[in-house]
C-alpha cells in the first residue's frame, strides 16, 4: 500500500494534479437501472416486493411481519448492557443539546399601514429514517439513528418510522433497537436497501408515506433517495465518505495517520487526503499511515482507499493549502494547525470543521453533537449538514390591510398586465371598486 504524495506550488494547479478523484463520482453502469426496476416493483407489489427483496438480499428465510413489534423493541433494548445503554444516552444527549440550539422560531412584521407579513416554521407530518445494516447487522450503526431521528424530534416531528436490514436470522440489532426505545420511537421496520426508500416513498399496504427521508446509506439506497427527490423531501445526496486533514509542522503524524484511517477503513471508495506545507511532515505521514494501516482489521479496505482515492499534498505555505481546502470542499475537514482558530475564518466549504489536535474525526461522528450526516463529493460548496432544518418547512404569511391594497393597487396591476396575467390585474382591482 502506498499513499501518493503529491506537490503543487500554487492552487490553480489542483484540477489537473486531482483528475484521479473523478472517479470517485461514478457509481459505475446498472445502478440506476436496477434501482428504477426495485422502485417500480415496489410501487406495484408493496409488501410483496419487500419480502422478496428482503428475502433475496438480507434473510433467505425472511417473513412479515415486516414490522418490529413494540414487545420486541423493548426486550431487545433490555438485552443490551447497561453500559451500552448509557453511553447511547449520553451521545443522544449531546446531540440533542447541540440540535435544539437550530430551532428556528417564526416570525411577523407589522407595516405601519396595518399590514402583517411574516414567516411560519412548521416541521413536517412524517419522517423516514433509513439505518444502514452494517456488516450484515453485526456491527450496528447506532449514531446514524440517532443523528437522524433527534434532529427531527427537535424539529417536532410527530410521525418517525424507522427502516433497517434484518440480519440473517431476520431480526434487528438490539443496539438500533435499543437505541429506538430510548428516544421512543415505536415505528421499527425490518427492510432496507433500495426497496425500504421505495416504500419510504409510495407507501405499501402497510407502510404510510413519509414526507422527508434522511440518512446515509449505500450506493443503491443513495440512488433510489435522488430518483424519489421531488416526491418526498432528501436531507441529502451523500457519497463515499471522506476526510481533509490540513497540517503544519506542529502536527503528530502518527495521529494524522490515525484520523486518515479512520475514513479509510470506512468504504473502498472512501477518500483521505493530508495537505500540508511541510515536506518532512508529509515523508513520515506516508510511513505512519503504511505502518497503522497493516494492524487494522480492515487493513485491506484502508489501503485500497488509500492507494486508489486518497493522497498527501505538499503545498509551499498554508495558504494555498486552504485554497486547496475550500476547492474539495470535503465533508470533514481537520484543522491540525498551531492556531486552528486562525485558519477557520479562511476556510468556506466543507461539511464539518474539526478544530485541533484534539477533535478527530470520530468525536464528532459519534458524541461531540454536531450531526455526522454530511455533504460529501464537494457538495459542501452549497449544502449543510443534515439538521432541524431537514424536517421543517416555511411558509409565508401576508396579511394586506386595506390601506396597503389601495396604495400599492395600480403598480400591481401595472406589473401583471406587464406579465401579461390580465386575470391578476383584476382580481386587485376589483378591491377598488365600490
Amino acid at each position: 500500500m502506498t499513499c501518493r504524495i503529491l506537490t503543487l506550488q500554487h492552487e490553480q494547479e489542483w484540477p489537473a494534479l486531482a483528475q484521479w478523484l473523478q472517479g470517485r463520482h461514478n457509481p459505475g453502469n446498472g445502478v440506476e437501472s436496477a434501482v428504477t426496476d426495485i422502485i417500480n416493483a415496489v410501487r406495484q407489489k408493496g409488501d410483496d416486493a419487500l419480502v422478496e427483496y428482503t428475502r433475496n438480499f438480507d434473510c433467505p428465510d425472511f417473513a412479515p411481519p415486516l414490522r418490529v413489534s413494540e414487545q420486541e423493541i423493548a426486550k431487545a433494548a433490555a438485552s443490551v448492557t447497561i453500559e451500552s445503554r448509557e453511553i447511547i444516552g449520553e451521545a443522544a444527549a449531546n446531540i440533542r443539546s447541540f440540535h435544539e440550539a437550530q430551532v428556528e422560531k417564526s416570525w411577523f412584521l407589522t407595516r405601519q399601514d396595518g399590514s402583517i407579513l411574516g414567516q411560519q416554521v412548521t416541521s413536517v407530518d412524517a419522517g423516514g429514517l433509513y439505518v444502514p445494516g452494517g456488516q450484515g447487522g453485526n456491527t450496528p450503526l447506532v449514531s446514524s439513528l440517532l443523528m437522524s431521528a433527534i434532529p427531527a424530534q427537535v424539529a417536532g416531528v410527530p410521525r418517525l418510522a424507522v427502516f433497517t436490514p434484518p440480519r440473517k436470522d431476520g431480526t434487528v440489532n438490539p443496539h438500533i433497537l435499543a437505541a429506538a426505545h430510548l428516544l421512543d420511537i415505536d415505528e421499527v421496520y425490518r427492510v432496507g436497501g433500495a426497496w425500504s426508500i421505495a416504500a419510504m416513498a409510495y407507501g405499501t399496504q402497510t407502510i404510510q408515506p413519509v414526507d422527508v427521508i434522511a440518512g446515509p446509506g449505500n450506493i443503491f439506497v443513495t440512488t433510489a433517495k435522488r430518483m424519489v427527490q421531488g416526491i418526498v423531501g432528501i436531507d441529502m445526496i451523500a457519497g463515499p465518505s471522506e476526510v481533509l486533514v490540513l497540517a503544519d509542522s506542529s502536527a503528530n503524524p502518527a495521529w494524522l495517520a490515525a484520523d486518515m484511517l479512520s475514513q479509510a477503513e470506512h468504504d473502498a471508495l472512501a477518500s483521505a487526503i493530508c495537505i500540508t506545507d511541510d515536506a518532512r511532515l508529509a515523508d513520515t505521514l506516508q510511513q505512519e499511515l503504511k505502518k497503522q494501516c497493516a494492524a487494522l482489521p480492515r487493513a485491506t479496505t484502508a489501503a485500497r482507499a488509500l492507494e486508489d482515492w486518497s493522497a498527501i499534498v505538499v503545498t509551499p505555505n498554508l495558504s494555498v493549502a486552504v485554497a486547496v481546502a475550500n476547492m474539495v470542499a470535503p465533508e470533514h475537514l481537520e484543522l491540525c494547525t498551531r492556531d486552528p482558530w486562525a485558519v477557520l475564518p479562511f476556510i468556506r466549504h466543507a461539511g464539518a470543521v474539526f478544530m485541533g489536535q484534539h477533535s478527530p474525526e470520530p468525536v464528532g461522528d459519534y458524541f461531540a453533537g454536531p450531526n455526522h450526516v454530511l455533504p460529501t463529493l464537494g457538495t459542501a460548496r452549497f449544502s449543510s449538514a443534515l439538521s432541524v432544518q431537514t424536517f421543517c418547512k416555511k411558509t409565508s404569511i401576508v396579511a394586506a390591510s386595506s390601506t396597503f391594497l389601495q396604495q400599492n393597487m395600480q403598480s400591481i396591476a401595472a406589473l401583471a398586465r406587464l406579465e401579461g396575467l390580465e386575470a391578476h390585474a383584476r382580481s386587485v382591482e376589483a378591491r377598488g371598486k365600490k
